[in-house]
């Protein structure tokens, strides 16, 4: 009996992760699959190299046509769509911060206006303290 102990424990340690982790990744491949089969034209998505774009055409079945720009319509293959992308909708939240900013940059330009020496001076350390530009590659000369 103690003979066949280790063996079966060592079975069920190795095998139960194995098909634990075989069914999970069978339902991560569902999933993907199903996403990818519900892409419609409108649809925000994000390629698997980064690109984000909108989907203008989903008429053939192996391709959709990806909008990136507006006017710039590329064909990509439907297994390049990693994930649907909800669109960006400016909230309230960020209205109103954007209001506070411009009622600062308002504020501080009619500062600015009644100490013009201090504007000057703040000029001067912008332009020093931005960032440098470095002189263009020479390719091909030794």
């Amino acid at each position: 009996m103690n003979q066949l102990l280790l063996p079966l424990l060592l079975l069920l340690v190795v095998a139960v992760p194995l098909v634990m982790g075989t069914r999970k990744q069978k339902k991560q491949q569902a999933a993907q699959q199903e996403m990818q089969n519900s892409i419609s034209a409108g649809d925000r998505v994000m390629t698997t190299s980064g690109m984000y774009g909108t989907v203008a055409d989903t008429s053939s079945d192996t391709t959709i046509d990806i909008e990136i720009a507006p006017g710039v319509v590329t064909t990509w293959l439907r297994l390049a769509v990693r994930e649907k992308v909800d669109p960006t909708v400016e909230t309230e939240e960020n209205e109103a911060s954007a209001e506070t900013e411009v009622a600062g940059i308002e504020s501080a330009s009619a500062t600015s206006s009644e100490a013009p020496a201090q504007e000057s001076i703040s000029a001067e350390e912008n332009q020093t303290s931005g960032a440098q530009v470095a002189p263009p590659l020479e390719h091909g000369k030794k």
